[in-house]
């Protein structure tokens, strides 16, 4: 199922996970209905396996979620593989919002699972929440009001960093290990 962007996100090779086996949406699923093309979402990244797009509610301007194109529902029953799919591509958007337009100078990037830890979907996903200095006020802020009045230039300017990046080779070697391991978007 190919998704009906609002706006279009560029295509790349999926983060290194195994393909989907049982694309299952769930009927009630908002994040099932944003992948299947269904609802409205202002798409950041769009591949075979993940779709990353703004949220609808964001804290700071380019707050996105990352989504498994196949549902789960939390941690418990979301395979390892595709959670490490999820962060790699979370890692790209958040170097992206470094880079971008946006002026972000670090970003929060969580998973909140359960309801304990105040999910709200119950489709996994990955917050990338693009960080200023010194912008707590307006980070509480956007606790409360949780908009972008100009949601398709905050998508361009994100989908444009992402293209830059793209263009650049990026240094994959794990510190831990020192295996050099190839680049999402880089074959």
């Amino acid at each position: 199922m190919s998704p009906a962007p609002s706006s279009p996100a560029p295509s790349s090779p999926a983060p290194s996970s195994p393909a989907p086996s049982s694309p299952a949406p769930s009927r009630s699923c908002v994040f099932c209905a944003i992948v299947a093309g269904d609802a409205p979402a202002v798409l950041i990244h769009d591949d075979d396996r993940y779709l990353a797009f703004l949220d609808v509610r964001p804290f700071t301007r380019g707050h996105t979620l990352v989504v498994p194109k196949v549902h789960t529902v939390d941690l418990t029953d979301t395979p390892a593989a595709t959670l490490a799919g999820m962060s790699t591509l979370g890692q790209r958007i958040a170097r992206a919002a470094r880079l971008s337009g946006l002026h972000a100078d670090g970003n929060n990037i969580a998973i909140n699972d359960g309801r304990a830890a105040f999910q709200s979907v119950f489709h996994i996903h990955l917050h990338v929440v693009p960080r200023r200095t010194g912008d707590r006020v307006a980070f509480a802020k956007g606790l409360i009001w949780r908009r972008d009045p100009d949601r398709e230039t905050t998508g361009r300017i994100l989908r444009e960093a992402l293209a830059r990046l793209d263009e650049t080779p990026e240094d994959t070697t794990d510190d831990t290990t020192g295996d050099t391991t190839e680049a999402p978007g880089s074959a």
